[in-house]
């Protein structure tokens, strides 16, 4: 065991997925410590609200909370250039171009320039030849909006008074006027945004995370057990019982995994596909490849001397299978399950996108998290954060696993060992 250990330390391809894994799941242990809370509540009213720091805007402005006069170099402009989309930045230089102003001297860049640019040729009643007059509005419009932002007034703060059924002047807020952030009781941190529900990304995540890595423990278990039973019994005992294993396990193999899959879960209903059930129904068709592998392992032991030995002691079956042959094989069915736990995550991912996952109103898993981005659009509005930390998760996982996987079949196959 020492000596296995300290090959698995040595493995740099296992170690390399063990912390990747490790990482995942202490994620799913500490980020609910830290942040607490239920993954699917609703925070957000918005649809896909961007990641960020938010801050409750009435108490940044409540006449009660002390501020700071800071007189902050380039905040003025960088205010102003804020202002100023870049659209609108092209629209000037377009203008200027048709003015007669090469193209060359114009970066939309340097704000400055093209400001000074922009006084010195554009005029409101200024006629361009092949311009319409719907054109001459909108950068007549332009110019106003151009103008518009040098104007930083004072922001005068006013509230009823509902006896007299007056506004009372309570306070002004000026571009000088600062507060610090530590001093707003409302803080909102959202390292990764929100879903069109208005609910936390970072927390749905790791929720999610931990939904599907615990659906795959079910059903890797499920399914290298049952696979492990039969490959045992089939290779080991031989004639009509394996012949009948082989043909149930042949039947399975004609038929497409996924397929049987969809057909089951849609057969449940959306009210009866619980976490637990997806996971049972992933395990109950994915044992057929880990029975055969098991079964040709079983055929070139069952005949070696140790076995024979067992034999002619007049042990049992069962205890030869457990004594004799499963350590041999101990460390295959360690790869196959790892292998179907990445399998699991991957087929209940695939079934969340169709919609046939576990019920979206009990918990979020990687595939319902993906199948709320492609229904609500987020990959045509620009939302990335709520689909790309989803495909990152999931290749990380698929990759971890596997990686472990690569690693612990170059310490037990002498013939891949360095």
């Amino acid at each position: 065991m020492k000596n296995i250990t300290r090959q698995l330390v040595r493995s740099g391809k296992f170690m390399t997925g063990f912390i990747i894994f490790f990482s995942l799941l202490l994620l799913t242990i500490i980020y609910p410590i830290v942040n607490p809370g239920n993954p699917l509540a609703m925070i957000g009213f918005d649809s896909f609200i961007p990641p960020g720091t938010y801050f409750s805007l009435y108490d940044s402005v409540n006449p009660n909370t002390h501020t700071y006069t800071l007189r902050i170099p380039g905040a003025d402009d960088a205010r102003i250039q804020h202002l100023l989309s870049m659209d609108e930045r092209e629209s000037m230089r377009d203008w200027l171009v048709r003015d007669g102003v090469p193209e060359s001297q114009i970066d939309i860049e340097d704000f400055e320039r093209l400001l000074d640019l922009w006084w010195a040729h554009y005029a409101p009643d200024v006629r361009i030849e092949g311009m319409t007059i719907a054109d001459r509005r909108f950068y007549q419009r332009l110019n106003r909006r151009v103008e518009g932002v040098f104007d930083i007034v004072d922001i005068h703060l006013y509230t009823l008074n509902h006896d007299t059924e007056e506004y009372e002047f309570q306070a002004a807020i000026t571009s000088e006027d600062y507060i610090r952030l530590r001093d707003v009781v409302n803080v909102v941190r959202l390292p990764l945004g929100t879903d069109n529900f208005g609910m936390d990304m970072m927390r749905k995540l790791v929720a999610a995370i931990g939904t599907s890595l615990f659906i795959g423990l079910i059903a890797g278990s499920i399914a290298t057990a049952i696979g492990l039973i039969l490959g045992l019994i089939a290779g080991y005992v031989g004639g009509i019982v394996d012949e009948i294993i082989m043909f149930f396990s042949n039947l399975f193999t004609v038929i497409p995994g996924f397929v049987l899959l969809i057909l089951i879960a849609y057969s449940i209903g959306q009210g009866g596909r619980s976490v637990i059930v997806i996971g049972i129904v992933i395990g109950l068709t994915a044992w057929v490849w880990t029975t055969r592998s098991v079964r040709s392992q079983v055929l070139s032991l069952r005949n070696r001397d140790h076995v024979n030995l067992s034999k002619l002691s007049g042990h049992s079956m069962p205890r030869i299978i457990i004594k004799d042959i499963l350590p041999y094989i101990a460390s295959y069915v360690v790869m196959a399950f790892i292998l179907q736990i990445s399998t699991a995550i991957l087929a209940e991912a695939g079934l969340s996108m169709l919609g046939l996952g576990p019920r979206t109103t009990d918990v979020a898993t990687l595939g319902l998290m993906m199948n709320w981005a492609m229904a609500y659009s987020a990959h045509l509005t620009g939302a990335w954060w709520a689909y790309y930390p989803v495909l990152l998760v999931i290749a990380l996982i698929s990759f971890s696993l596997n990686l472990m996987n690569t690693g612990l079949d170059q310490i037990f196959n002498p013939q891949l060992r360095d």
